[in-house]
């Protein structure tokens, strides 16, 4: 089975995660795809392998030297996007794609003029969705070419390698992927996700990330004789909307700039709530965005009320990169990987989270790789066959470089 095949078969799984859901995994239908998923690994020779009641799952392809060598290892997770459908997906493939539109199906054009990332893969062969539902790159492509890599590997004992453990995990798309990841059962000195974007794309540092629910709790009184009585919480809810900084939200930041994204609002005169998501690379300056929202909370309590605003922070994750510092072995072993394989380095920061920032902080080492797909969570998400073998060949040199052994 060559890479493509593989990925095609994932795309047959619809995995959508599910924000609002308390189980775990948050939908049961990832179950079904990780019962595939364990088997084919048991069907590839794998050993080790093992699913959890949770959907975790978890296998090596050991050792074939006797030398010690460390115990990596390569994650990917398989559940796709809430922000789109992944079910029935439809998927196309463009050969020797030539720059121009392609058209999805009747009605629905993926545009270079609108996604110029297309001509960074003229004459390559792309997969494309139907226009109707993602494609499920995110994070598929990924576990194909783990998969690939190993029996590739398997297949080529002339390449030395050390025990490579691989894992697939549910519920990444919500945040909640690393959370039951067993990390001692795993025995890795450190790890990869394969979960970036385009090829070359390589992240160690992401973002700060921390929730603010706000809670304002307004007093209804007849419009009529609402004078020096009522306390409209839509109002308020604008007020405090507008104490933020206008240029500090995600349409108007790139690069490392942080910001405040309102995520969404419920709001009448009596109460309203306000749901915010914080962003920041710089752990003070991430601080001192928790401290703004606390001191406008104040701030407006000191002028309605006391109790009227209360807000809830919660970080979610952090910057994995205090933690990828003391060890760049770990990165310098991949850029020499993507040199070796003629593939150009893009390291960059991700305006974003992984499994790999929270695996980290748990003690696994876990920058992540690109796994070839773009515009990802939507309908006119691609991935270039070309890249997801680069990404293949890419896996297996660290191995070979990780085993100490030159060409």
């Amino acid at each position: 089975m060559d890479i493509t095949e593989r990925f095609l078969n994932y795309t047959k799984f619809d995995t959508q995660s599910a924000e609002d859901s308390e189980s775990v995994p948050s939908t049961s239908k990832q179950l079904i795809f990780a019962e595939y998923l364990k088997k084919e690994l048991e069907n590839e020779g794998f050993s080790d392998v093992e699913m959890d009641d949770k959907g975790y799952i978890y296998a090596t392809l050991k050792a074939n030297t006797k030398d010690e060598i460390p115990t990596i290892g390569f994650i990917s997770h398989y559940d796709t996007s809430p922000d789109c459908s992944g079910a029935d997906i439809k998927p196309q493939i463009i050969k020797n794609y030539d720059g121009s539109d392609i058209l999805l199906s009747e009605g629905i054009i993926s545009s270079p003029k609108k996604f110029p990332e297309l001509l960074q893969h003229v004459g390559e062969d792309l997969i494309v969705t139907d226009g109707t539902t993602l494609l499920g790159a995110d994070d598929k492509a990924g576990i194909a070419e783990i998969v690939q890599a190993m029996c590739y590997l398997r297949d080529h004992k002339e390449i030395k390698h050390g025990d490579i453990r691989i894992a697939f995990n549910p519920d990444e798309e919500i945040g909640m992927g690393a959370h039951h990841f067993d990390v001692e059962k795993f025995g890795c000195e450190w790890a990869y996700t394969m979960d970036g974007g385009d090829i070359g794309e390589l992240e160690f540092e992401n973002f700060n990330a921390a929730s603010a629910k706000i809670y304002i709790k307004g007093i209804s009184v007849h419009p009529g004789y609402a004078k020096g009585k009522m306390v409209n919480a839509n109002l308020l809810a604008m007020e405090l909307a507008k104490m933020l900084p206008e240029d500090e939200t995600p349409e108007t930041t790139e690069g490392y700039q942080g910001f405040y994204h309102l995520l969404g609002v419920q709001s009448s005169v009596e109460k309203a709530s306000m749901h915010y998501i914080i962003r920041d690379h710089d752990r003070a300056r991430f601080e001192e965005r928790k401290r703004t929202i606390k001191n406008i909370v104040e701030t407006l309590n000191e002028k309605y009320g006391e109790g009227t605003v209360t807000a809830e922070i919660k970080d979610q994750y952090y910057n994995m990169k205090e933690k990828i510092d003391p060890q760049m072995h770990v990165i310098d072993i991949v850029l020499h990987a993507m040199q070796t394989c003629g593939v150009a380095p893009k390291v960059k920061p991700i305006r974003g989270g992984t499994d790999g920032a929270q695996l980290s902080f748990k003690g696994l080492p876990c920058p992540n790789i690109f796994a070839g797909g773009v515009n990802f969570h939507g309908p006119y998400e691609f991935v270039s066959i070309q890249s997801m073998e680069k990404a293949q060949q890419v896996i297996v040199e660290i191995c070979r470089l990780v085993a100490g052994f030159n060409d």
